[in-house]
């Protein structure tokens, strides 16, 4: 599979947790294992939405999962669909609030071995400001080849 056929899997056929996020993928470079996620916060992703003049801060669980989705996406990228990625640790640094609004999420892989990834991504805005860092370790499950044919 082409980078772009995987892109335009994963924007055809989204999982029910980047709709939930509002995620979609943006890009993917398997040579160089990242992706870039275009995540949209919307008031039901904030807390605080009633007195916060810009429309809430977003949970945290939030900026995790969209940094937990976009590490997760470099690995099944570069592996074609062939493995699940469930993490087994993951770390996130909140550096500056999120707001409703666009957000770039990067995802890559540091280190990619018979078993285990190790990961790292960012959350910014759309002026390039750093809101969150992540690192996770994240298992690489085969998937059984029917699996991964039937998703095709």
């Amino acid at each position: 599979m082409t980078d772009e056929e995987i892109l335009h899997r994963f924007n055809t056929c989204p999982q029910p947790a980047s709709t939930t996020l509002g995620a979609e993928v943006l890009d993917i470079d398997t040579s160089a294992g990242k992706v870039t996620l275009r995540c949209t916060a919307t008031r039901e992703h904030c807390h605080s939405v009633d007195w916060n003049p810009k429309g809430g801060i977003v949970q945290g669980g939030f900026v995790t999962g969209w940094l937990d989705a976009a590490m997760a996406t470099a690995c099944i990228a570069r592996a074609k669909f062939a493995v699940s990625v469930p993490s087994l640790e993951i770390k996130v640094s909140f550096l500056a609030p999120a707001h409703p609004g666009i957000y770039l999420a990067k995802g890559w892989i540091q280190r990619w071995g018979r078993t285990i990834a190790f990961l790292e991504g960012d959350l910014r805005d759309t002026s390039g400001k750093l809101i969150a860092t992540a690192s996770s370790t994240a298992m690489l499950a085969p998937l059984p080849a029917t699996a991964n044919a039937n998703a095709a």
